[in-house]
């Protein structure tokens, strides 16, 4: 039987690094993207560990160019299929809303949200012409919850909630579903080295400088809490195997009891909560 083939954005680092590892350790034909190759040594060795190399073929994709996904679909057109879309490229703006210039939103949005876009546009029609398929998009716990001094990202992930839930009912009668993944906090660099902070929000000067302050010794201290990226990895690929997968994954410790106390206490009492955590 011909192997199926799943295409990963954002595959050089984090979770897509994962996931391609452990789709092409299932046997999946992965098609790994990244916008720099001269980043992908991390993924060749492993995979090259692994003994899954063979299963691997490394592709320069820019999410937010146009050329580069119609590259991307001369590509696919050579391949010939593609059976499983997973959008996960992305990087975490952050910063305090009074500070972050509207060309740092857009940047946000043209990565996490647009970026998602284009990438599907492109795959769609190969997937409707093999009459199935599946997307799975990576949202993240701030695709339901709004943290302070990150609304780029949380804005971004908000927004692709709302899309996905559109395309699911778009492409049902294809038979595509469409699943959103919301990690809660993993070992991954989305709060390091993908985390880009507005300039003004760090400054000694900024109103808020003490408050960001706050936020990252947060989000460092906790660090050592953070789950294992490869038990995400592996639970997308079993959910990648169903026949009926739900809209929905939350995955983490703590995540789902987070959104659901979110979801159901008084937004007074939710508000207390964040600002006595943070301080």
């Amino acid at each position: 039987m011909e192997k199926k083939v799943v295409l990963i954005t954002g595959a050089n680092s984090g979770f897509g690094k994962w996931m391609a590892l452990e789709f092409a350790k299932a046997n999946y034909t992965v098609i790994a993207s990244m916008r720099d190759r001269n980043k992908s040594k991390p993924l060749i060795d492993i995979a090259t560990k692994m003994g899954v190399m063979s299963n691997i073929e490394i592709i320069i994709l820019d999410i937010t160019s146009d050329k580069s996904v119609e590259n991307l679909t001369l590509y696919l057109q050579e391949f010939g299929r593609v059976d499983l879309l997973i959008n996960n490229a992305g990087y975490a703006g952050a910063g305090f809303s009074e500070e972050i210039p509207i060309q740092e939103y857009q940047l946000q949005m043209d990565t996490n949200f647009f970026g998602t876009i284009r990438v599907t546009q492109a795959v769609l029609p190969f997937m409707r012409k093999q009459g199935q398929g599946m997307i799975i998009n990576m949202s993240s716990i701030s695709g339901e919850i709004g943290f302070p001094g990150m609304s780029p990202y949380v804005s971004s992930k908000f927004a692709l909630e709302g899309w996905s839930e559109s395309l699911r009912l778009e492409l049902a009668p294809f038979s595509i579903p469409v699943i959103l993944i919301e990690p809660g906090s993993f070992q991954t660099n989305i709060w390091t080295t993908g985390k880009k902070v507005t300039e003004k929000s760090t400054l000694a000067t900024s109103p808020y400088f003490t408050y960001m302050n706050q936020l990252d010794t947060y989000l460092q201290k906790n660090r050592h809490k953070d789950g294992d990226p490869r038990e995400l990895a592996r639970k997308v690929v079993a959910i990648a195997q169903k026949k009926q997968p739900k809209m929905r994954y939350v995955v983490g410790k703590g995540t789902k009891s987070t959104i659901l106390v979110k979801r159901i206490i008084p937004w007074k009492w939710w508000e207390k909560i964040v600002l006595f955590i943070l301080k």
